[in-house]
This record gives structure tokens, C-alpha cells and sequence, in this order.
């Protein structure tokens, strides 16, 4: 319940701490897997030039500027955002917009931007002058049962990383874990117990073939649920193990855990593992892999190994080396988020790679764009030529999921297809 003291006095807007209490309560309610696509979609707009409207034209002029931005934001919020909304002042020129609902990335963009455009008019009558601010947007799609300090915290460190991209206005929170450093160092001290205590699962994203929408595997993704903080993803949970110098066992327990549980699968299904730069780097990758598959009794012929730039790049005849062993024993090979970074075209020629698996940049525009869907004409016919199964990831609407199929994507997956399973829960799927 927000009270009158958890009210902005300047702008009539709850402030942090009731907006976590209602980011707390998203999370509280969640009920986690079940809920196709719902998640806390968060925007952190910055308006940086607001201290100039002091100097230029005095204190009182811009809390009244502070107030017309609010009032900007509530109509906008009560229009066009869902009923489940929160709209909050964080601190100075900071305000928070976050919605609890289903809603695909590409939409929640366009909301930014039209919120962009909308804060851009001019505001008139500070201290007799016209102001023009322009924010910057930081952007976040989250499990609802993430904890507030994440969400917060990464869109937070999106914005303060933006002076680095100063032409861009709007920018994805996406990429190594936000955090204060008390609480990063917390975590670091965290993660080897939570091996232990078993805190750390492998849940499975579905795979589907274009062809006739039949589940033919999954992608194993790790996910950490912590006691105080709720789910931490993969990108964070590498992210601390890599501080903590954690990475090889943190792989090794994932990678048990996911071929034991795929071994009980129904024989067509395919599992994919995604493989990081120090994995790839170790000299004993690929006796370490094939002892993991026998203990887990997984034929290596229905496992494939996902592979990006980022864990290429050290040591690329050494990496060929290795994939080239484990091609031979059965095991494919993926080249994954293909268009998100370099696309070197070398990695195409030196190693065995059997799929190519498109980043969701890639597709996320096919429907309406020309030059997006030109585009992706473009790789698959480069795969078809070098006989490449192409892979779409991100699939959230019926739209993409046709489009890709028209073009020639073999294989998709993405919310469209189900969220993130457990093992139990993809076996039953398949039966189903």
C-alpha cells in the first residue's frame, strides 16, 4: 500500500523505495515458469540536463520542469502502458517506468521511443525561458521473480556505462550483471555453496522444427535461485563466476547436470550446451567433454555444442583443434548468436560447423522491415551454400515464427514455443 509520505513532494510520484516494494510484490507473485511471457518490462529515463534548468533559470523553474516531465510520463504511462504499471521518481532527474504483463521486446522499444519523442517538446515557461530535455533510456525485459536491487541496479549501470555511446539515447540493459560492489562480492562468496546446496538448476528452452512445429530438443540454460535475490540468469551467473574465478567448475556441475537429465529424453530430442571462452581454452575440453557424456550416458550424436565470437577468439586453431575431435565423435557443432557481433566469416571456413544460430536482433524486425528480412535472405542462402542448418532464436510472435519457416530456418525457439523448462516438465512435453 503506497502512502502519502512515500509520495515525490516535487512530482506526486511514488519514490525508490515504495516502487521496490511494488517490484517486490511482482516478484512474490510470480508464479515463475507457468507464465508465458510475463515478465517486469523496466525503463530508467535520465535527464541529465536538468541541473542547467537550475543555473539557467533558477531553482523554482525547475521543479516546475520536474513536474511537467512527471505529469508527461503519467499521461503517457496511463495510456499505453498496461493497467499493472508503476511509475516512480528515483532520485534527480532519474524516474522509473516498469509494467508487469506480457509483451514482446520489440514493443517495449517502441514504447521508449515514443516516450523519447514525447519528452523532447519543448517544455515552456521555465522562469521564462523553454526548455528541451532529452533522456536517456535504459531498457530491461526480467523474469518477474527477479529481486528490485537487480533490475534496478543493471538498468542504473546501463545508463551510467552511456557516456561511452554518446550517440545512442536508447540502450538495452543487456550484457554482464549490474551491481554494487558489496553486493557482487557477496555474491562471489555465495556461488561455490550454492553448488553445493544444489541452488544452481539447468532449465531447457524448446526447440521446434519449422517444418511441422515438432519438438526436436532444447538449449540447456542455467539459472540461479537465490534465497534473497530471486533468479539470476545465465549472463549474470557467468558473470560472478568469472570474478570469482569459478567459471570451470560452475561449467563442469552444468554440464553433468543437463546430460543426466537429457539422457532420460525420448531418443529424438537434441540437447545444446553453450560452451565459454575458458571451457574452450582448457587443453583438456574435449577428454573432459567425452567422459561427461559417458558418465551421463548422452549419445554424443544428439548433443550439440553452442559456440559464440566471445569464446573463439583466444586461440581460434586451438578451439578448431578441439571442435574438430568432437565433430568426429558425433557431437555438432553451432555457431550461436550469428549477426550480434563481427560475423567473422574465417570461423565459417576454419571450423565444423553444423548449424548456424541467428541472434534475435536478427529476426526481431523480419515482419515489418524489408532491409531486416533482406537480410536474413542473405544468411540462409550463405548457409544453404555451405550446407548449414539455420537456427532462429527469439521467436515471439506467430508472424516471426512464419516468416523464418518461409525462409528457410530449419529449426526455432522462443517464448512463442514455451519459456524455459525444467527437465520433467520438457519430457512431458514431448510425450504431449
Amino acid at each position: 500500500m503506497t502512502t502519502r509520505t512515500d509520495r515525490d513532494r516535487l512530482t506526486g510520484l511514488i519514490g525508490p523505495d515504495a516502487a521496490r516494494r511494488r517490484l517486490a510484490e511482482w516478484q512474490q507473485a510470480a508464479t515463475g515458469l507457468s507464465e508465458r511471457g510475463v515478465c517486469v518490462h523496466a525503463m530508467l529515463l535520465r535527464f541529465r540536463s536538468l541541473p542547467s534548468v537550475n543555473l539557467a533559470y533558477g531553482v523554482a523553474a525547475g521543479d516546475r520542469t520536474l513536474a511537467q516531465v512527471a505529469a508527461r510520463l503519467t499521461e503517457f504511462a496511463d495510456r499505453h502502458c498496461p493497467a499493472d504499471h508503476l511509475l516512480a521518481r528515483i532520485g534527480g532527474g532519474n524516474f522509473l517506468l516498469a509494467v508487469h504483463a506480457a509483451m514482446g521486446r520489440e514493443q517495449w522499444q517502441g514504447l521508449a521511443e515514443q516516450i523519447a519523442l514525447i519528452m523532447a517538446e519543448p517544455i515552456a515557461d521555465a522562469g521564462g525561458g523553454t526548455v528541451r530535455l532529452w533522456p536517456r533510456i535504459a531498457l530491461l525485459r526480467s523474469p518477474a521473480d527477479v529481486a528490485p536491487d537487480l533490475i534496478l541496479g543493471r538498468l542504473a549501470n546501463t545508463l551510467d556505462r552511456a557516456s561511452e555511446q554518446p550517440a545512442r539515447r536508447l540502450l538495452w540493459a543487456d550484457g554482464v550483471m549490474a551491481l554494487a560492489e558489496p553486493l557482487a562480492r557477496q555474491l562471489e562468496a555465495d556461488l561455490l555453496p550454492a553448488l553445493d546446496r544444489n541452488e544452481i538448476e539447468v532449465l531447457f528452452q524448446p526447440q521446434y522444427s519449422s517444418a511441422d512445429r515438432r519438438l526436436v530438443g532444447a538449449e540447456a540454460l542455467a539459472r540461479w535461485r537465490h534465497p534473497e535475490l530471486g533468479r539470476l540468469g545465465a549472463i549474470d551467473l557467468f558473470a560472478i563466476a568469472e570474478r570469482a574465478d569459478h567459471v570451470a567448475p560452475l561449467s563442469r556441475h552444468l554440464a553433468r547436470m543437463a546430460l543426466a537429465t537429457a539422457a532420460r529424453w525420448p531418443d529424438h530430442l537434441r540437447l545444446s550446451l553453450n560452451v565459454t571462452a575458458d571451457e574452450l581454452a582448457a587443453s583438456d575440453f574435449t577428454q573432459r567433454l567425452q567422459l561427461a557424456l559417458a558418465e551421463g550416458g548422452f549419445p554424443p550424436a544428439r548433443l550439440t555444442l553452442e559456440i559464440t565470437e566471445q569464446s573463439l577468439v583466444s586461440d581460434l586453431e586451438a578451439s578448431a583443434t578441439q571442435l574438430r575431435e568432437l565433430a568426429r565423435s558425433g557431437v555438432r557443432i553451432a555457431l550461436d548468436d550469428f549477426g550480434a557481433g563481427f560475423c567473422n566469416f574465417l570461423y565459417l571456413k576454419l571450423l565444423p560447423i553444423h548449424y548456424l544460430k541467428l541472434d534475435r536482433s536478427m529476426v526481431e524486425g523480419i515482419v515489418d522491415d524489408a532491409r531486416d528480412l533482406a537480410v536474413l535472405r542473405g544468411i540462409v542462402a550463405m548457409a544453404r551454400a555451405l550446407d548449414l542448418v539455420v537456427v532462429a532464436e527469439g521467436i515471439e510472435t506467430e508472424a516471426q515464427r512464419a516468416a523464418v519457416a518461409a525462409e528457410g530456418c530449419a529449426i526455432w525457439q522462443g517464448f512463442l514455443g514455451a519459456p524455459p523448462l525444467t527437465g520433467a516438465d520438457l519430457a512431458a512435453l514431448a510425450l504431449r
